[in-house]
């Protein structure tokens, strides 16, 4: 892990010092507040995310869009995984042209105007002028034998929405790459914990930002419209553009410093395809030599240095790769696991008022519904409860007896919950297509469409959230801790883009397996249900991902022991021409 700086270490070249650090005993004092201030625009900007994200298949389910519920899943999915698949284009404008400061700020800026898309959207004015009229869905003839398959028409506004979609995620996985690293470099000089203990309370402020979105914006995006629910996030991103401003004199900014990822991509084609290097070579020989002289105007790494980080980018790699199958269970919260709480009894909440309404056995209640992206708190709440006490109470006791486990045992463990989730999750939609065979349905309208549920509350999805929520705290701290202490200096960036890339890639390989599974034939095949589940065999598709987390834990239990063997060996095999401070 880099090591800290010594307060008194001069700044590197073209660096800035927070304005206000005066005295002895303020340096200390001005981190602190710049680290505050880097998790308070961390928790408004995950607020604004996850009210974007969180009633995101509820939205384009909804009359205004009419999409199906596979189409609405698939969306999802690939915003999602987009403002992960993205994280190194913005580490890489931050490293190469902009700093990290600068690239925030524009990449905040890009969030706010993005955003308001999805609120211009929500009311007949704004869409018609995004969209074009909505089209009135045309007659097709019967189908001349029993479970033909209809023809499938594109959704709404699509192009125009994915625009919007991935502008968010471009501007989310730009924030996301860089404000990790910027809030680190804050508390670099607090000594050598501070950036363990920062990675925690960063996870932490996440967490409170989503309790804001699903307690708040979710509830108003059910129960009472989506122009209301999607202004809110844009509020959020307001704010939070003000906060990183204001915030300017007691921030640590770094020039950019120029970017090796030329210089990797040459040790790969000289080391992976020598051939090939020697005629390109020969072809050019001025553009042969491994780096070129001059970089940037800061002093760049030594070709010595760009061995040993390739070298390093080698080893981790593996260990970030095998975490992908943990990121397509990890994503389903947010999908699958949103389609199964839709078609499990919503109860009422406040019944005195008018509102959604659910009919079981011919009965009728009035009220507003408990908004089903509100499970995802089961998540949160796990998170920030075990935040604070494996901070202050169950790390240090560890310490003491010198018992902490290692940032891959960690997230072997993360992986075992994360199989244990959708396990469960299997497991109760056996249960729930149980009840529909059985012809056992809840007939209930959230806002404006009909779903047929099981009569089954919705509060048996907590265990798989809760599970879901465990594994963060092993998997995906001390994940961001592990790619932020292994890498070196110099690529500490590019690591943490690489981290947040592998996880698009997860999130986007389980939406290709689910349009896959989607196809005729399929598990998850529903011709008949226009957004509802019933006819479709979604408890396979948890178990088969199950069957993926299993085989993927164990490779990664014997990549992490190969891993922390070679780490183990001589410093001076191990460390060569690594700068950790």
């Amino acid at each position: 892990m880099p090591g800290p700086r010594a307060p008194g270490t001069p700044p590197g070249p073209g660096e800035r010092r927070s304005l206000l650090e005066r005295g002895p005993r303020r340096p200390r004092r001005w981190r602190r507040v710049a680290a505050a201030a880097v998790l308070l625009v961390q928790m408004l900007e995950r607020a604004a995310f996850f009210g974007v994200a969180g009633n995101l298949v509820l939205y384009l389910n909804s009359a205004n869009f009419q999409w199906d519920g596979g189409q609405a899943s698939s969306a999802a999915l690939v915003f999602l995984g987009a403002s992960y698949l993205l994280a190194p284009v913005g580490g890489w404008l931050a490293d190469v042209y902009l700093g990290r400061f600068l690239a925030i700020a524009l990449s905040l800026l890009l969030y706010l105007v993005a955003s308001s898309l999805l609120p211009a959207t929500a009311f007949p004015d704004g869409r018609r002028s995004f969209c074009g009229e909505l089209p009135e869905s045309p007659l097709s003839p019967a189908c001349p034998s029993h479970g033909c398959a209809r023809p499938r028409h594109p959704p709404y506004c699509a192009p125009t929405l994915y625009v919007g979609l991935l502008l968010l995620a471009l501007a989310a996985s730009s924030v996301r790459s860089n404000l990790t690293s910027f809030g680190a470099d804050q508390v670099m000089d607090l000594g050598r914990h501070a950036s363990r203990r920062f990675f925690n309370w960063f996870y932490w402020s996440i967490n409170v930002g989503a309790v804001l979105a699903l307690l708040v914006v979710a509830f108003i995006q059910q129960n009472i419209n989506f122009l209301v629910g999607y202004s809110i996030p844009v509020g959020c991103l307001g704010l939070a553009f003000f906060v990183f401003l204001f915030a300017i004199p007691v921030f640590i900014t770094k020039p950019p410093t120029g970017s090796q990822v030329s210089s990797m991509l040459k040790l790969a084609l000289q080391n992976c395809c020598p051939r090939l290097w020697c005629r390109h070579s020969a072809r050019d020989p001025q553009d042969a030599q491994l780096l070129p002289n001059q970089r940037s105007p800061w002093p760049s790494p030594s070709p010595q240095e760009d061995v040993a980080n390739f070298r390093v980018l080698v080893k981790i790699l593996p260990v970030l790769v095998t975490l992908v199958p943990y990121w397509m269970v990890y994503f389903q919260m947010q999908s699958t696991y949103v389609l199964q709480g839709l078609h499990l009894h919503i109860p009422n909440i406040f019944p005195g008022h008018p509102g959604n309404s659910s009919v079981a056995l011919g009965a009728q209640n009035s009220g507003y519904k408990i908004p089903e992206a509100w499970l995802l708190l089961a998540n949160v709440v796990v998170v920030l409860i075990l935040v604070p006490v494996k901070d202050h109470v169950l790390d240090p006791l560890l310490l003491r007896c010198k018992l902490l486990p290692s940032a891959l045992q960690k997230m072997a463990l993360g992986m075992c919950f994360g199989f244990a989730s959708v396990v469960v999750a299997g497991l109760l939609e056996m249960k729930r297509l149980d009840y529909i065979h059985h012809n056992q349905t809840v007939s209930q309208q959230i806002g404006e469409n009909m779903y047929y549920a099981a009569p089954l509350s919705i509060w048996w999805q907590i265990p798989q959230y809760l599970l879901i929520g465990i594994s963060e705290i092993f998997a995906s701290i001390p994940g961001l801790e592990f790619a932020y202490s292994e890498a070196p200096r110099s690529m500490q960036g590019a690591i943490m883009g690489i981290f947040f890339f592998l996880s698009g890639v997860g999130s986007l390989l389980g939406s290709s397996l689910e349009a896959l599974l989607s196809l005729p034939g399929g598990w998850l095949y529903c011709p008949k249900d226009h957004g509802n589940i019933n006819n479709c065999q979604m408890d396979r598709y948890f178990f088969l991902l199950a069957g993926i987390q299993a085989a993927a834990a164990l490779l990664f239990t014997w990549i992490a022991r190969r891993y922390e063997r070679v780490a183990q060996g001589p410093a001076s095999q191990s460390c060569a021409g690594r700068d950790r401070g």
